[in-house]
């Protein structure tokens, strides 16, 4: 009995890190941001209608007045990079994001979308962040999470899929309002992940939540699987997370136990879990190889190849209009379906 009210008594808080720009993540997650840029009104050619002057355009990330140019420097965003050896998940809960391809491949998505990108052996892209609205402002929220691949699937094709905010499993209850992007969450089964990701196998246990709290409200998530890594990031309001206070803080916490969530506040949280690849991580900025000779070979093959080229016209494409919508490289064209039903409360 003395045993059975030790591991009751387990604190479920393993560590907690303060939130700046780039959040802490665990394998196998390796990058995680939280992009929240209040842009001002479109100038018409999907840029801000405001003066450029005073920021470092091609590398704008001092957020002043509250946006970033980043590397844009008429459209804010992402021109054309490559990547090799990882992931990226894109879940735009505000504003649009224009997507292009050395595939051919187009999108432009947001709203509560979320792409979801295999790079493998290697591709382009540009993620530019159009400026639509000419009659007022054109805030943009996002976060972009990189999720390591395998030794085995490291240089496997690459390959998008689009997961539409009207399709993603969601439930609404009692002041919580929880979306599953990844993993499974009682009654909520997310949408299929690319076939090679870490995400596709069941012993990867990974899990991407994103989970909204009124005052008061409460939520409880299931154990994991022993051995599998759960961070809890609380990056609105304040919440009691495994009974501590929690404020603009990174939570790890022990996975194998259920986790109660109790909002104090307006509450946002994203949740990352998935069990550690364990394998070594070599990486020199877009690139995520084993070892470092695979990293100088991604740059060969780089500058060999191009990663299959650029197809368009310019480092920086946007797509015009309002329309959400999808074009893969084989030529198939998609658009969001009509929402699903919320699932009830369990």
């Amino acid at each position: 009995m003395a045993g059975l009210t030790l591991f009751a008594m387990r604190d479920p808080v393993i560590a907690t890190v303060p939130l700046g720009f780039q959040w802490p993540t665990p394998d196998p997650f390796l990058f995680c941001v939280h992009h929240d840029d209040a842009y001002p009104r479109g100038d018409g050619s999907f840029g801000p209608e405001a003066s450029l002057a005073g920021r470092e355009l091609g590398s704008d990330f001092a957020g002043k007045d509250g946006w970033r140019m980043y590397h844009g420097r008429t459209v804010p965003g992402f021109p054309q990079h490559p990547h090799r050896g990882f992931e990226t998940v894109t879940i735009a809960r505000r504003g649009l994001i224009d997507h292009s391809d050395s595939l051919g491949a187009a999108a432009r998505f947001g709203r509560g979308d979320v792409q979801w990108l295999t790079a493998g052996s290697g591709i382009n892209h540009s993620e530019m962040f159009p400026l639509v609205e000419r009659d007022r402002d054109n805030p943009v929220e996002l976060f972009q999470i990189w999720l390591n691949l395998p030794r085995a699937s490291k240089l496997v094709a690459p390959y998008f899929t689009m997961l539409w905010s009207e399709q993603l499993p969601r439930r609404a209850a009692d002041g919580v309002d929880i979306v599953a992007v990844a993993g499974k969450l009682g009654e909520l089964s997310p949408l299929a992940p690319p076939p090679d990701s870490w995400a596709s196998r069941p012993e990867g246990d990974v899990a991407i939540w994103t989970i909204k709290l009124q005052p008061g409200a409460t939520t409880t998530l299931p154990p994991a699987r022993a051995g599998t890594n759960r961070v809890v990031y609380v990056f609105r309001g304040t919440a009691v997370v495994g009974g501590k206070p929690a404020t603009k803080v990174a939570v790890q916490v022990v996975p194998d136990v259920a986790l109660p969530i109790v909002a104090t506040d307006d509450v946002e949280i994203l949740v990352l879990q998935g069990r550690p690849i364990g394998e070594p991580v070599a990486q020199h900025g877009p690139f995520v190889m084993n070892t470092r000779q695979e990293i100088e070979q991604a740059f060969a093959d780089y500058r060999r190849t191009q990663f299959g080229g650029w197809p368009w016209p310019k480092d920086d494409p946007v797509h015009g209009g309002h329309e959400r919508f999808a074009k893969y490289p084989d030529g198939r064209e998609e658009s969001p379906q009509p929402a699903q039903q919320s699932s009830p409360a369990s």
